[in-house]
């Protein structure tokens, strides 16, 4: 398999990629992750009995701020208008779903976007729960959708 990253130039030194001539699209990307955690970690996030309060609602806004700042964090991400950026949660027994979806009129994806703004809101709860909680573990964030228009 012959793969070639776009991020090298023939050197094999990174680079930006230029997408210049690529057309204008509507780009949409979805991306998820899970904090898993002990089942007294969720009772007490719903019940918002955690020590840092509602954290749910303090890692939506990091997940929202982070997606808007990703070219800031990723280096040769190109900094991009994001038109939507939205993030949901659902609370399980045992583990807090995240669900980030990024949207933009552009040359190129959201992706990165979307995995930043599950990734951090992540981080977030994790960041948010640890005092109650030393088990929990973030898994699963990858890219579950890409659309381009």
């Amino acid at each position: 398999m012959n793969l070639q990253f776009s991020h090298l130039n023939a050197a094999g030194k990174a680079r930006m990629v230029n997408v210049g001539t690529k057309p204008v699209q509507h780009r949409r990307a979805v991306a998820e992750g899970r904090l898993v955690c002990e089942p007294a970690t969720i009772r007490a996030l719903k019940k918002n009995a955690l020590p840092k309060g509602d954290v749910l609602t303090v890692a939506q806004i990091a997940g929202l701020q982070a997606a808007k700042r990703t070219s800031e964090l990723i280096p040769l991400c190109h900094p991009l208008a994001l038109t939507h950026v939205a993030l949901t949660f659902k609370v399980r027994r045992d583990a807090v779903e995240i669900v980030c979806t990024a949207e933009t009129c552009a040359q190129t994806g959201v992706e990165m976007e979307a995995l930043t703004g599950v990734s951090v809101a992540a981080l977030t709860l994790y960041d948010m729960c640890k005092a109650v909680d030393k088990t929990m573990r973030i898994e699963g964030v990858r890219v579950i959708e890409k659309v381009k228009e």
